[in-house]
């Protein structure tokens, strides 16, 4: 028997020169070479495959670039030069001692760029070479600049921070955010939230996450948040989010709920009996309300994005007609467009009039004004079930009890030509309860969930979209803005732009 270290496979003469074939690769003009120390052995070897496997020359050994004309070793010295250096956890300073002993470059030659790791996980995310930018150098004569403390940065609550609509950290807050969906689709609400949570503070981050060091001492970053972060970091993509994306539930689920009037728990209910498209539920209208079955009728229409200009289209007719119904009453436009989103799948509009009791039983003739134009395809009104005091501080953080309508309306294309259907809530608040539902409809959902926790926990008051009260001494706090809202709080206001979760 031979020792195991001389039992272990002989690597083969032409081995290194396999790694660097220009032939064979998607990016002839970039040679890695990846440095062992302070990233191991296993490491180097899991790396190396990543960078193989996306067509990326990897070198087995550190050679300096040295041109053809002076190359005793011919054409195989030539095409195996260094590019690019990558060491992981390694200062400017022992990086650049590294490269004096490994090899200093013959004279007149360029020394290949020494990079943190950072740079290769954005090449491998990327699927090619990114830009060398500073950020990614080791030899700066200072050590390369950490974000600031996250902890000093990313309060625990939502409702503490800005998270703008414009992020830099997308991919994963998109990943973390299927998984919060297929959480909830399974009605796993704690996971639901946890995802969710960990998404919201990668959105709220005002650096690009690229080592997963980075996440260290973040609020809401679990073990399993940090692994999925991580994996996509090193590989681009993930092998759970993925599996998730592609799995017939997920989709079915996803097709389902996107009905108009269709929840979870239906959606649910018609998986396990078999139904998996859309055709098989035209072809049983029975098992549809007359919601779900306005929502299958237009389900293309509602599916489609709805722009910024449409939005503003649709106001001007709501504007119109609640101005005939009853002058003096205001329309503002709410929810992701409130927030700077340039589209959405539905448009929520907030109704009130500066005298108190004066929009009581408004809708009615405003729909009828709407109905009058042919532009009402279906609706839905619900009465107001507002209350005393203490009946609004038990209402549901999901729910509220104002007149509403649930509409999908007509709106007409700029040819005149063509219209497409579109979803609107129109909903009827009090004067004074105006500011409470403005910040409620404005969203985000997990921002509003956020901001009543935080009431709930830190302040022992209870928020919804009707007040602001205190739930021993029964009373509730009187307001004119959302500005005071945040006041009573002790909290910082964020403008609706900021308020993306």
């Amino acid at each position: 028997m031979l020792p195991k270290r001389r039992r272990m496979r002989a690597r083969s003469p032409g081995c290194a020169d396999a790694f660097c074939s220009p032939s064979s690769a998607l990016f002839p003009g970039v040679a890695i070479y990846l440095a062992e120390p302070r990233m191991g052995r296993s490491r180097r070897a899991f790396l190396t495959r990543l960078a193989l496997s996306k067509g990326f020359r990897v070198l087995d050994t550190y050679r300096c670039a040295v041109p053809r004309t002076r190359c005793s070793a011919g054409a195989r010295c030539a095409s195996s030069e260094v590019t690019h250096v990558v060491m992981e956890q390694t200062s400017a300073e022992v990086a650049a001692c590294w490269q004096e002993q490994a090899a200093a470059p013959p004279l007149g030659c360029p020394r290949p760029a020494l990079l943190d790791i950072s740079w290769f996980t954005e090449s491998m995310a990327a699927g090619q070479p990114v830009p060398v930018e500073n950020r990614h150098c080791l030899e700066v004569a200072e050590p390369r600049k950490e974000p600031s403390t996250p902890a000093v940065l990313m309060p625990a609550y939502a409702c503490q921070r800005s998270t703008p609509l414009v992020h830099h950290n997308s991919s994963l807050s998109e990943a973390l955010e299927t998984l919060a969906e297929a959480a909830g689709f399974e009605g796993s609400e704690g996971r639901l939230l946890s995802f969710r949570r960990s998404a919201s503070v990668l959105r709220a981050l005002p650096w690009p996450v690229t080592v997963l060091s980075q996440l260290q001492g973040l609020p809401h970053f679990g073990e399993h948040s940090s692994n999925i972060v991580q994996e996509l970091l090193e590989r681009g993509v993930c092998e759970e989010v993925e599996r998730v994306r592609s799995s017939e539930r997920y989709q079915t689920m996803k097709l389902f709920t996107q009905i108009f009037g269709v929840g979870v728990k239906t959606a649910d209910r018609w998986y396990r009996q078999g139904l998996r498209t859309l055709d098989e539920l035209r072809e049983q209208p029975q098992r549809l309300t007359r919601q779900q079955w306005a929502g299958l009728q237009h389900h293309h229409d509602l599916c489609t994005p709805v722009g910024r200009l449409d939005a503003k289209a649709l106001q001007q007719l709501v504007e119109a007609a609640v101005g005939r119904a009853l002058p003096g009453a205001t329309v503002t436009l709410t929810g992701g467009f409130r927030r700077g989103k340039l589209q959405g799948h539905d448009v929520d509009f907030l109704i009130t009039h500066p005298e108190e009791g004066r929009e009581a039983g408004l809708l009615p003739s405003v729909m009828c004004q709407l109905q009058s134009q042919g532009l009402v395809l279906y609706h839905q009104h619900q009465r107001s079930h507002l209350g005393d005091p203490g009946h609004l501080a038990q209402q549901s953080h999901t729910m509220d009890a104002f007149e509403r309508s649930l509409c999908i309306l007509r709106l007409l294309q700029p040819s005149g030509a063509a219209w497409k259907a579109v979803r609107v809530d129109l909903v009827v608040a009090p004067w004074s309860q105006f500011p409470f539902a403005l910040l409620g409809w404005t969203g985000s959902k997990l921002f509003e969930r956020e901001l009543r926790r935080f009431s709930r926990k830190e302040k022992g008051l209870c928020l919804n979209s009707h007040g602001l009260f205190h739930p021993e001494q029964k009373t509730c706090f009187h307001v004119a803005s959302e500005e005071d809202i945040f006041t009573h709080l002790g909290l910082a206001y964020l403008p609706p732009e900021q308020r993306n979760a």
